[in-house]
């Protein structure tokens, strides 16, 4: 059985193995596949994986020895499901791999926005702490976050995380669920616009679509509290770029601590990169060894149970 793997760097930069999909058949990885590139590569494969190349109806229906996707990541929209399935074709993907890393990467950007301990490191190693003439400084402003009211937007595996941390940090919780049955009665829930009214700190964890995207906005960025702090984890285009960058400069938003930005890499002139109080790191709060080991464990136990003729984390 040919197994090809797309773009294997993401994930796996050389720091773990792939042997857990070798035992399934011949297993060929190439780092990165641009897009006149697939044909040639995947077009004798039986098995493809595939973490952000995409897959569109066009390539799927050439590539006609193909029986499984595998996407390496919780989204799968660079895959055309529909084609697949027309096909016959099984696409699964990896979800919840990275519920813990995620949520830690929540408060990796909020402690920093709220203690700026990078900053202040930056400034001793620089000799501003030897040259004081005062036993301390510091040359931000700091705050607590406990008692501060953080509001999750998305109620999901890993909204739920962040609760409980923000809990642990003894913050007031609040949940927008949307749309979801959830019986969950640990944090207080609340419409999306109590959630935007009420909250010191809103931390996205929605899907992307159509009635998500660019759900921060001008309009909804108006109704929050002056100085809120906004977190972005989870996709890039719920934020209106320019809008949250607008509302920076003045301080009607504190600070900002994204780790998705719409396009990624992002153009040199985003309007986010030079803002002092916009935090940015470069979409890697999914990547902690620990996290990509469970993706590969899931990727490869997916392909194990579709063998054996168990559709697991099928997604059409």
């Amino acid at each position: 059985m040919k197994i090809v793997i797309l773009d294997g760097y993401t994930c796996n930069p050389g720091d773990l193995l792939w042997d857990k999909f070798e035992k399934f058949g011949e297993v060929t990885v190439y780092d990165r596949t641009n897009k006149n590139e697939v044909l040639q590569r995947a077009n004798e494969a039986e098995i493809v994986f595939t973490n952000k190349t995409v897959l569109d109806r066009e390539t799927i229906h050439q590539l006609s020895n193909l029986k499984y996707i595998g996407v390496l990541a919780t989204g799968y929209n660079v895959v055309d499901v529909e084609a697949a399935k027309e096909k016959g074709i099984v696409v699964t993907n990896v979800p919840g791999y990275s519920t813990a890393s995620v949520a830690q990467h929540v408060f990796s950007l909020l402690l920093e926005i709220a203690a700026r301990v990078g900053h202040h490191d930056q400034t001793v190693k620089n000799g501003q702490w030897s040259n004081s003439i005062d036993f301390c400084y510091w040359n931000y402003p700091l705050m607590e976050i406990a008692n501060k009211t953080f509001g999750v937007l998305g109620y999901g595996r890993i909204g739920k995380q962040t609760a409980q941390i923000a809990k642990a940090f003894g913050m007031n919780v609040i949940a927008y669920d949307r749309g979801r049955t959830n019986h969950d009665e640990t944090v207080t829930k609340v419409t999306l616009t109590e959630l935007f009214k009420q909250s010191d700190i809103i931390t996205l964890h929605v899907p992307l679509f159509e009635d998500t995207k660019e759900i921060i906005n001008k309009q909804s960025i108006d109704t929050m509290k002056d100085g809120v702090i906004l977190i972005n984890t989870s996709r890039g285009p719920l934020i209106k770029e320019q809008d949250l960058a607008d509302a920076l400069k003045p301080g009607k938003v504190k600070a900002a601590g994204l780790d998705v930005l719409t396009q990624e890499p992002p153009a040199k002139d985003n309007p986010l990169i030079p803002l002092e109080n916009c935090l940015i790191t470069p979409h890697i709060a999914w990547a902690p060894i620990e996290a990509r080991i469970r993706l590969l464990d899931i990727a490869a136990d997916n392909l194990d149970k579709y063998l054996n003729g168990i559709h697991q984390n099928k997604v059409n």
